[in-house]
């Protein structure tokens, strides 16, 4: 044995205490984004049946939601609305009374120090489900690109900190940043879904958003689970136009992207942990195949660890207690 030469790494493993003051990557609550879900009606707390935990709120249910976000220091959250109406161009998108519009009123006045993120997008919103205004079953770009800036705007009046455009139109970061501006809204910042992929993992949210397209997919303007490079045009050309954050999304097959746009980026990288990764999660969780706990956090890390300052996620909740209880 005298003759062997190896290193020991074991030694930094030795025990919790070791372990801990080498660790190099942190899970933080302020790095947590919440999802949540408003629709109109009274009375309504619906449970999203393919995401346990998750649910739609009626705006005299949310309080108690964003009472509970609040108090476990969970810094931002996110509103996805369904409204009662849908019409071809999305127009309860950008009314002043709409209902993501109504919720960030509600949130705002009630805890004004909670960070409101609006998620900037038509698909929630329109009949056929797409995310941009559409000509027979062809979804057209630069018309969309108005009623985007408009509904940027109209959240922004209502009191969004952030607008947060998922539709992937080209020059949907330019539109609203130019609309925000001339608006009087220079100082908010644009949280930008620039590298979005048209991913298989989005199907628990259309449930929980009633937003599916009715024809087609979103192949056309969302990019190729295939490319790579792509994702670095996507990036340049939201900063160009004035992004503030950059969202990755999916987070779990695209971690790979995640280390790209952060080698490559200096703005705030924020993972999105979509419905489908979520849902998978809770269903083996559930079947007792995994334990949930840790397979959570290690999920989470490893979003971390590739790059990303922020995370999107439905876990938030749940992360946020047990890193309390640490």
């Amino acid at each position: 044995m005298t003759q062997l030469n190896f290193k020991r790494h074991r030694r930094l493993r030795s025990s919790a205490t070791m372990r801990s003051i080498v660790k190099e990557t942190y899970l933080h609550k302020e790095d947590l984004i919440y999802p949540i879900f408003v629709l109109e009606g009274e009375n309504i707390k619906n449970p999203v049946s393919s995401m346990p935990g998750v649910f739609q709120f009626s705006l005299d249910k949310l309080g108690e939601e964003i009472d509970e976000v609040v108090a476990l220091g969970i810094p931002a959250v996110i509103l996805f609305g369904i409204p009662a109406e849908k019409d071809a161009v999305g127009t309860g998108a950008f009314h002043d009374h709409g209902i993501v519009q109504k919720a960030t009123r509600f949130i705002k006045e009630r805890h004004p120090e909670l960070l409101v993120i609006a998620d900037t997008c038509l698909c929630e919103f329109t009949d056929h489900g797409h995310c941009g205004v559409v000509e027979g079953e062809k979804i057209l770009n630069d018309p969309s690109l108005d009623v985007l800036a408009r509904t940027a705007v109209s959240q922004a009046q209502a009191g969004a900190d952030i607008i947060a455009p998922s539709n992937m139109m080209d020059g949907f970061v330019a539109a609203i940043r130019v609309a925000l501006d001339e608006a009087g809204f220079e100082d908010v910042p644009i949280m930008s879904y620039a590298v979005k992929y048209a991913s298989g993992y989005y199907g628990p949210f259309r449930e929980a958003a009633e937003g599916a397209p009715k024809f087609g997919d979103r192949k056309t303007y969302q990019m190729d689970p295939a490319n790579r490079l792509e994702a670095f045009r996507e990036a340049e050309s939201d900063i160009e136009e004035g992004a503030d954050f950059l969202i990755v999304k999916p987070a779990l097959s695209y971690l790979d992207i995640i280390r790209d746009v952060r080698n490559n980026y200096h703005l705030p990288i924020v993972a999105y942990n979509v419905s489908g990764e979520y849902a998978m999660i809770k269903a083996a969780a559930q079947n007792g195949w995994i334990e949930e706990r840790p397979v959570v956090l290690e999920t989470l890390l490893g979003m971390k660890r590739a790059g990303a300052d922020l995370i999107l996620t439905y876990h938030a909740k749940d992360v946020a207690r047990w890193l309390e209880e640490k």
